[in-house]
């Protein structure tokens, strides 16, 4: 065989290995041309949460990805939906990419949340919660996933800390508290896998909840009874995501 067919041939096994084996678009960096999307919440035994993002294992950010400009560019994409879709949080699998990065920012003018404070833009990759508070606190949850769904009651811990990467790479340790707490939690929900909808017992229309809040009748924010769910169940603490989704299957 000469070196050309031997070169042509070589590149029919690559590209036929190729088309045996297509990359899995929601494991990339790469942004859709026609934009994101936010994917929706499937309920239990229905068709479909074998292959959404939100129920799938997300794959963790490598070492040569950091401080890329494919990984720089997908979050100020990922950061752009969130303000449009009016959220304080998202996180990656919610666009349809099962990747290990979520965001959380509230803006001191969000007319519901305002009540509790703003929280600052923080951008969470490959995250760990490593310690939590002993206490839960009772919220009323939305979420971009669940579009039109009913608000869901759930208890989040009081407080956590957390160890995760940067854009950089860089390691970073912290505590969240109160709102950004909330939040926190509820983008780690996502990187478990599914919503507060596949946990809370307790659902109740917007509209509904929401005179409900104003007249006192419900409580918004404060600790939580035992009999709450947690909306973390089953993480445990200090585990990476790989550990949560090997024990998981």
């Amino acid at each position: 065989m000469t070196l050309n067919k031997f070169i042509y041939a070589t590149i029919l096994i690559s590209m036929a290995i190729q088309a045996c084996n297509p990359i899995d678009a929601s494991l990339t960096l790469q942004i859709p041309e026609e934009g994101f999307e936010v994917v929706q919440h499937i309920p239990s035994n229905n068709e479909g949460r074998d292959t959404n993002a939100l129920y799938l294992a997300p794959r963790s950010i490598t070492e040569d990805e950091f401080n890329s400009s494919e990984l720089n560019t997908y979050i100020d994409s990922m950061y752009a939906v969130m303000p449009r879709k009016a959220g304080v949080g998202i996180a990656s699998n919610q666009l349809g990419k099962r990747l290990q990065i979520f965001m959380i920012e509230a803006k001191s003018d969000n007319p519901r949340y305002k009540v509790l404070g703003p929280v600052n833009k923080q951008i969470f990759i490959n995250p760990i919660i490593t310690k939590t508070s002993k206490e839960t606190m009772n919220f009323w949850h939305g979420c971009l996933s669940a579009h039109g769904e009913k608000r869901g009651n759930v208890a989040t811990y009081q407080w956590i800390e957390y160890k995760c990467q940067n854009q950089k790479g860089e390691i970073k340790q912290g505590r969240l508290d109160g709102f950004a707490s909330v939040i926190f939690q509820h983008e780690f929900r996502h990187m478990l896998g599914g919503t507060y909808l596949d946990h809370a017992n307790h659902l109740l229309p917007k509209e509904g909840l929401n005179q409900k809040l104003d007249t006192g009748d419900l409580p918004f924010f404060d600790l939580a009874k035992d009999t709450l769910p947690l909306l973390l169940e089953g993480y445990k603490i200090g585990e990476t995501l790989e550990e949560f989704h090997s024990h998981k299957k």
